[in-house]
């Protein structure tokens, strides 16, 4: 388990990018509705940081060719992305984000 940073720290709508403790960057994303989530930070179509992308409701977009990923699931809903992203389990403890890295594969 990663502590990422105080909830304070990451507005809704806003994103954070984690490099240490993890083998891979995970995006850690806090929604207008007030949930957390955690993905792979890198598109599966081309190199890019999806925590560098626009947050809409449960989907981000890639900040290079404009694919959606379901934050929830790690799925692509557009092309030109057509693989999933791994996706972590993220929770709030004590005003903590909290990041529980998977090694599992994407769904």
């Amino acid at each position: 388990m990663i502590t990422v940073c105080r909830i304070e720290d990451l507005p809704p709508g806003e994103s954070i990018r984690v490099t240490d403790g993890v083998a891979a960057p995970v995006a850690v994303f806090h929604t207008e509705d007030g949930e957390v989530y955690a993905i792979d930070d890198t598109c599966t179509h081309q190199d890019a940081s999806l925590a560098d992308g626009w947050l809409e409701g449960c989907f981000v977009e890639c900040p290079l060719h404009t694919a959606f990923f379901d934050l929830r699931d790690g799925r692509p809903t557009c092309p030109p992305a057509k693989y999933p992203v791994r996706t972590h389990q993220v929770s709030v403890e004590d005003g903590h984000v909290l990041l529980h890295v998977s090694v599992a594969e994407p769904a």
